[in-house]
């Protein structure tokens, strides 16, 4: 295990929770975000239960293994049922370093809606043709509903959880957040245009997947330029997330 490799993913980890709050994102207690071990399969991390995002910091995140057990000297409590979502989404997505699931409003709403997210926006068109969708089956989650949740996503980088919120899957995590931004947006667009009661414009088909494809570019992991300029505003905001 690298030590200091585990310390970057806390402090990466800690500052995605910071900005959660910072944009608004957080729901109380009741959303998670979790990120894999470097070096240590099948250990993750994620927020203490109690803990809103703007409290969680690099020290006080929990690792835990796959069955949501907490590892370590000090115990600390871990929403079981929140962390059942992201564990069958690390076991099932190997480039699953960081999962985000939350209740943002824009994207809960837009998830209500029967057609989902429109290709209406730049930001739409990033996720166009490869935004899962997972019909809302309660608060528990069995093993069965994680079958089908892991099925429904499958190697999509982005879900909306009908009546429920929305999920990211990134390779870092900063990909995982600014993929959450984008998605946030394009919900929030919809949202906006929609309440103006008029008709809407749609791209054709193929100008949709042509926009997709350059915006998703050469495939590497997002978020890379957009990462340091996120934490140059956490740090002026609020730093303690790095103790």
């Amino acid at each position: 295990m690298d030590k200091l490799s585990e310390w970057q993913t806390r402090v990466d980890l800690a500052a995605c929770y910071q900005l959660c709050a910072l944009y608004g994102w957080a729901d109380g207690i009741y959303t998670h975000i979790s990120a894999a071990v470097p070096g240590e399969p099948g250990h993750y991390l994620i927020n203490a239960f109690g803990l809103c995002f703007d409290e969680v910091t690099a020290s006080n995140l929990v690792k835990v293994d796959s069955a949501g057990n907490a590892i370590g000297a000090i115990p600390a409590p871990v929403n079981q049922s929140g962390f059942r979502l992201h564990a069958a989404v690390h076991k099932a997505r190997p480039d699953a370093a960081c999962v985000m699931h939350l209740h943002h409003p824009a994207g809960i709403a837009v998830g209500m809606q029967r057609d989902g997210l429109l290709p209406l926006s730049p930001y739409a068109l990033r996720f166009y043709g490869e935004l899962a969708y997972h019909d809302y089956e309660g608060i528990a989650m069995t093993l069965n509903e994680q079958a089908r949740l892991v099925d429904h996503l499958g190697n999509r980088p982005a879900m909306l959880m009908r009546n429920h919120g929305s999920l990211t899957v990134g390779r870092t995590i900063a990909e995982a957040f600014v993929l959450m931004e984008t998605l946030d947006r394009a919900c929030d667009v919809q949202l906006r245009a929609q309440a103006a009661g008029v008709p809407l414009v749609q791209p054709p088909a193929a100008m949709c997947a042509t926009a997709h494809a350059q915006l998703v570019g050469d495939g590497s992991p997002e978020g890379v330029l957009e990462w340091p300029s996120l934490l140059r505003r956490l740090d002026a905001a609020s730093p303690l997330y790095r103790t």
